[in-house]
C-alpha cells in the first residue's frame, strides 16, 4: 500500500504538466473556472499569472481564495488545492514573472527584454497561491 504524499509532494505533482483548473468566486457567489498554467515554487506555494481583464483577476481582487485542481495526462491521479491568493500587480511582478518562467521552463529566458515587453503588452499580473488544504489522489 502506497503512503499518502506529503503536501509538498502533492503540490510538486503539478510540475510535469502544469495544466490546472482554477475556481474562484463570482460577485454573485457563483463559481468561475479558468484553465491555467500552475507552477509550483520550492517554498510550497504555486505561481499562476494572468491579465487584468480576466474574471479570475477581478474575482481574486475581491475574494482572495481559490481552488486549483491538476490532473495527470492519463486522468489517473490528481491533486486539489484550496489556497489563499496574493495578487501582485503588474508593476511589482517582474521578478516574480522571471521566477515563474525559470520554474516552468527550468532555465533562463533567451531574451528577458522580449519577455518584459510581452509582459507589458499583456499587462501580466502574478498570483501567489498559499495552500490551506491539499487533497491528493496520486496513484
Amino acid at each position: 500500500m502506497r503512503s499518502m504524499p506529503t503536501d509538498a509532494e502533492a503540490i510538486d505533482f503539478i510540475r510535469p504538466s502544469k495544466r490546472a483548473v482554477m475556481t474562484t468566486r463570482r460577485k454573485d457567489g457563483g463559481f468561475q473556472t479558468s484553465v491555467v498554467t500552475a507552477v509550483p515554487r520550492p517554498d510550497g506555494k504555486v505561481f499562476v499569472w494572468t491579465r487584468a481583464n480576466t474574471a479570475k483577476y477581478h474575482n481574486l481582487k475581491r475574494d482572495p481564495r481559490c481552488a486549483l485542481c491538476a490532473v495527470d495526462d492519463q486522468w489517473h491521479s490528481w491533486v486539489a488545492i484550496e489556497a489563499t491568493v496574493e495578487v501582485v500587480e503588474h508593476a511589482d511582478a517582474y521578478t516574480l514573472l522571471e521566477d515563474y518562467y525559470r520554474y516552468r521552463e527550468g532555465k533562463e529566458h533567451d531574451n528577458w527584454a522580449e519577455w518584459h515587453r510581452r509582459a507589458d503588452e499583456e499587462g501580466r499580473h502574478m498570483f501567489i497561491l498559499t495552500p490551506t488544504r491539499v487533497v491528493p489522489q496520486i496513484r
